[in-house]
């Protein structure tokens, strides 16, 4: 294999393409990226086409120029990806991309195959909700981060009902929220990475805080990797796919989604294991060997964002007095435009003790803000 004379297509160009073309640029390979946004974060690292996610003209141009092509977010045009898979490799396959863009039927999927999911029932028409709550009201299609989904505990929430099609789950009592990144190759070989725990931030409904490994048992650590490949195994996924689970209070461990490329929750994996999760996506659609998934080292990941109320050009504050603390590494995403709650960047923490990486992590966050050129004291918007 010659890497120089070998190109990497990805739809998207957002803070999940950077980090895996840097990983490509490392190996030696291209990378080329279809992105709306001029100069999006993956430009930085790589050559960039403009255009939108569903336009099939610019996504065959992007097939013509590469040699293998994947995407960083789930909202691409499947139906042109179904028609260059015949003559151009696809990975993960638009099969699995099309089960997971459905999360009706990826939870159909996972319960057909035996992988525990919590209890759930698609909604036909919005009157049968009154006899069903509580219970999660979750979209089909396009929520992320939070986004389409809302929590009926009663009647008095019906004015948040969603008016798309959806689907309700169980309320699940959660003790803990995990995660798993979990690799697998086109031979089968698989690498599933160690549990971490995720704590949200509440007003944003993003991730807050990432702790690896996650603070539970061995018995139920295991449970949860074995539980993860089956998931995976079910959908039969080829690529990096993060893996997100409850671990309820009454003990049980329920799949709650699954996406199909690199993970927010795998972001420490840079740092703190043998080979990152990024790297590992290049290797899968390179056809290199699987790296190690063993974690080297206790880390601690938090996510940089947007600051509640401020809006245009970031100001990042904060940034050489973080960086005076031990341990820390800085990834700064860069995006034009900050505004609340947006993902700008993360941090990640190691140390020997997971206590003191907690610690540091919480010094930090109130060091370092993503403040913005423009404050409007109002309204809170989540985006990627």
């Amino acid at each position: 294999m010659n890497p120089t004379a070998f190109t990497i297509g990805i739809l998207g160009g957002g803070q999940l393409a950077k980090m895996s073309a840097q990983e490509a640029k490392k190996l030696g390979f291209n990378v080329i990226v279809l992105d709306p946004t001029p100069s999006c974060p993956a430009s930085m690292v790589a050559e960039q086409i403009v255009g939108r996610f569903d336009d099939a003209d610019r996504i065959f141009e992007l097939a013509e120029r590469s040699d293998v092509l994947t995407y960083d977010i789930e909202s691409v045009n499947v139906e042109a990806l179904k028609q260059l898979v015949k003559e151009k490799p696809v990975i993960p396959s638009p099969k699995v991309l099309e089960i997971i863009q459905d999360k009706l039927i990826q939870k159909k999927v996972l319960k057909k195959a035996g992988v525990p999911v919590p209890w759930f029932k698609e909604i036909k028409s919005l009157d049968e909700l009154e006899n069903l709550v509580p219970v999660v009201q979750k979209a089909r299609k396009g929520g992320y981060d939070g986004r389409g989904v809302v929590v009926l505990r009663s009647k008095e929430d019906f004015p948040k009902i969603l008016k798309v099609p959806s689907y309700v789950e169980e309320l699940v009592e959660i003790e803990k929220e995990l995660a798993v990144i979990v690799v697998r190759d086109e031979d089968g070989n698989m690498e599933v990475y160690p549990v971490v725990e995720m704590i949200f931030n509440s007003r944003g409904n993003l991730l807050d805080m990432l702790l690896a490994p996650a603070r539970i048992d061995v018995g139920i650590s295991e449970e949860v990797q074995e539980i993860a490949l089956k998931a995976v195994k079910a959908l039969g996924g080829v690529g990096v796919f993060g893996v997100e689970l409850f671990l309820a209070k009454d003990g049980r461990v329920l799949v709650n989604e699954i996406a199909p490329r690199p993970h927010n929750s795998g972001h420490y994996t840079i740092e703190a294991c043998a080979t990152s999760q990024f790297e590992q996506h290049i290797r899968v659609l390179t056809g290199l060997p699987l790296g190690s998934a063993e974690l080297l080292t206790p880390a601690v990941m938090i996510n940089l964002l947007g600051e509640e109320g401020y809006y245009g050009k970031p100001i990042y504050e904060g940034l050489k007095k973080g960086l005076e603390i031990p341990g820390v590494y800085v990834h700064i995403y860069g995006k034009r435009e900050t505004f609340p709650f947006r993902k700008m960047g993360h941090v990640t923490i190691i140390d020997r003790s997971l206590d003191r990486a907690i610690e540091k992590a919480r010094r930090l966050k109130s060091i370092l803000k993503v403040r913005g050129e423009r404050y409007e004291a109002v309204g809170r918007d989540n985006n990627g």
